[in-house]
């Protein structure tokens, strides 16, 4: 039988590439999202393919969604403003808690049961323990966007203990890849074009995290959902990210050395230590112990990531 999907955010950068791996496995998906950061063009082979159909909307609108969850198996909910600086925090709220709370509310009136929600690393903030395991705690997230995100998950577990729906938490490192609009990689080669003399790095340089690509993100999401359904687990919360972690000056050199320019690395020392901006995580390693057991393991490293990123973004930005 074929499996009913909604994706909310499925035209955006890692959304679409999940709406493609479920078309390519033939789910039956549709794509809710409200363009604001997502684009149309990324659904292209996935719609000519068949099997999807795309709703403009926004999740603030609970009518819509209400609408779109008929006869729906599973949700996917990958809408959120993904800027994680420089964004007032209201915008955390309304486009990350608020939609979030209204997608779930709407789920339990239409009787939906699963959803996969895709989190963040920075719901840890500055874990003491690295690599940094699902059952780490206290978390106590140093950013906005980070509090947000951990606000969702508990709503999410609230709602599958309350009122008998399943829930998988994805904690995401940094993803990469193509169709990305954001990120250190995207910034870095956006101002390359503007002075490709020098390339300024926010913070002191020192910074580093773990990085994944997006097919490597892709696979591990499908691999992940494949088991909890298989399960009678309520809820469940998996890190996903590659082994290691690269630092954010070895990240520049990669960039540079793939665009062939031999500009200057230039740190602006940063903040509160060396960060790139206040909330900033300036060490992030996730451990991804709990995702092997299950039996994958990543294509990418963290630096082989960013490299196989920036040659793809490069034809893009």
């Amino acid at each position: 039988m074929t499996t009913r999907i909604l994706v909310t955010g499925g035209a955006g950068f890692i959304g679409s590439h999940l709406v493609d791996s479920l078309v390519e496995h033939q789910s039956n998906v549709t794509v809710f999202d409200n363009l604001s950061s997502g684009s149309r063009e990324h659904l292209k082979l996935s719609i000519t393919a068949g099997n999807c159909h795309f709703i403009e909307g926004d999740l603030k609108n609970s009518d819509k969604i209400e609408n779109a969850l008929r006869r729906v198996d599973i949700v996917y909910h990958f809408a959120a403003n993904p800027e994680v600086r420089g964004v007032d925090p209201g915008v955390h709220f309304y486009e990350n808690q608020m939609v979030t709370f209204n997608l779930l509310e709407s789920m339990r009136k239409s009787g939906t049961k699963n959803i996969i929600f895709a989190s963040t690393s920075t719901i840890y903030g500055e874990a003491l323990t690295q690599p940094t395991p699902e059952n780490y705690g206290p978390v106590l997230p140093i950013s906005t966007y980070g509090a947000s995100k951990l606000a969702c998950e508990a709503m999410i577990a609230s709602y599958a203990y309350t009122y008998g729906m399943r829930g998988i938490i994805l904690r995401l490192g940094n993803v990469v890849g193509a169709r990305s609009n954001h990120g250190v990689i995207v910034d870095f080669l956006r101002k390359l074009k503007q002075n490709p003399d020098s390339l300024e790095v926010l913070g002191d340089g020192t910074q580093s995290k773990s990085y994944i690509h997006v097919s490597d993100c892709i696979s591990a999401i499908a691999m992940i959902v494949a088991q909890f359904l298989k399960s009678e687990m309520r809820i469940d919360a998996y890190n996903v990210s590659s082994t290691d972690k690269v630092s954010v000056r070895r990240i520049a050199e990669i960039v540079l050395e793939e665009a062939g320019v031999k500009g200057q690395i230039k740190t602006t020392g940063g903040v509160d230590g060396g960060r790139g901006w206040l909330g900033d995580v300036k060490f992030m390693q996730l451990s991804n112990q709990k995702l092997q057991r299950l039996g994958w393991k990543e294509r990418y490293t963290s630096e082989g990531a960013v490299r196989q990123a920036t040659r793809e973004l490069i034809r893009q930005v």
